[in-house]
């Protein structure tokens, strides 16, 4: 695997066609995340990741089981979360889920901690949104330790004591999954990925790029600080979004309708204005490529680069037809570019063998 993932990630939305009218069943979408997963280790991407949602127009609520399929049907593939809800699911639930998923997939597991974008979900699972920042805070002080200690005594706000607790299975060979820390505008949980020394991940597909800086800036000033290494090394992964076609015309041409409905900004900005001022990019691969090359002058030397592209109701078929050229033509340009001048500091991309080394590493220098 090279020093930069390159791969995409779901929401798992669905949504009308709006070009035919046709709504996908809950089963077909569900299938299709499958398809689209498959189709990303054909073409050589070394991540797929899903979000996590309890509410329709999403169908992801259970990422490790989806990921569990995925991980006996592929060989390669990183498997990972676009979010996994740390402010409304049990840690020790996370613990065990992805303790499991570890060994299943042999290792090729990490996952990202989110609040979430859905107001609702906290009464659904017995919490108050006004405790989002602590409980996301206290849960991951929790699951943290529930990885790396045999046996936990454990006290705090929001859940019942623990007791001499261990939880099962443990983590594959000692080495709890990577864990990125996702946010769009809370510098808290860049503060709290900076405290662990584990991964930011700035979503990356709605915010002018002086926002993404801003926040990818306090979380790498905050990793140094903490003693985890220069702010250079700081681990960092970034969203994006993408929809390609040959001639750029015919992409903004075949992408608009979709565009114009998505759930999450139709009837909002128009596609001109939302491609100017955010990292959306509706062009031909070389546009595509020229863009995401310029994500560097603004958050440095990154780790991972995921984009979505498989929702706002675009077909199967396109979904696929777009992966081939991410494979084809944009990453491979993608891996050479950023590997070129690439200061040798920067550490690569975390893989559990790469966590398995580091740890040996530490045992021996101890």
């Amino acid at each position: 695997m090279s020093a930069v993932q390159f791969g995409i990630f779901t929401v798992g939305d669905v949504t009308t066609d709006p070009t035919t009218g046709r709504t996908p069943t809950e089963r077909e979408r569900i299938k299709a995340m499958v398809t689209i997963a498959l189709k990303a280790e054909e073409v050589g991407l070394d991540v797929f990741a899903t979000g996590e949602h309890h509410n329709p127009p999403f169908v992801p609520s259970s990422p490790t089981t989806m990921l569990g399929w995925i991980a006996a049907r592929t060989e390669r593939l990183l498997l990972s979360t676009s979010t996994t809800l740390i402010t409304t699911n049990d840690p020790v639930k996370i613990a065990e889920d992805f303790a499991m998923l570890q060994h299943l997939a042999d290792g090729r597991v990490d996952l990202m901690l989110g609040r979430g974008n859905t107001g609702p979900v906290y009464p659904w699972f017995g919490q108050d949104i006004r405790q989002g920042i602590p409980l996301a805070i206290e849960n991951y002080a929790l699951l943290h330790k529930l990885w790396r200690e045999d046996v936990v005594d454990w006290q705090g706000r929001f859940r019942t004591p623990l007791q001499g607790f261990t939880s099962t299975p443990r983590p594959m060979d000692g080495v709890p999954p990577f864990v990125w820390h996702g946010s769009i505008r809370s510098p808290e949980i860049a503060e709290q990925a900076a405290y662990y020394g584990d991964g930011f991940f700035h979503n990356n597909i709605f915010w002018p790029k002086e926002h993404t800086q801003k926040m990818v800036a306090l979380y790498r000033e905050r990793f140094a600080h903490y003693g985890h290494g220069t702010p250079e090394q700081a681990i960092v992964g970034l969203g994006g979004q993408v929809f390609m076609r040959k001639n750029s015309q015919d992409a903004v041409r075949e992408f608009r309708p979709y565009f114009d409905n998505a759930p999450v900004y139709g009837h909002g900005p128009s596609l001109e204005e939302f491609t100017e001022q955010t990292p959306l990019t509706v062009g031909s691969p070389q546009q595509v490529i020229d863009r995401t090359l310029t994500f560097r002058e603004y958050v440095g030397d990154y780790q991972r680069q995921l984009f979505l592209m498989d929702h706002a109701g675009l077909p199967l078929k396109t979904v696929l037809e777009q992966l081939d050229m991410l494979g084809e033509e944009v990453v491979p340009v993608l891996r050479k570019e950023f590997a070129s001048g690439r200061p040798a500091n920067i550490p690569d991309a975390p893989t559990h063998e790469s966590l398995v080394a580091r740890r040996e590493a530490e045992a021996a220098s101890a």
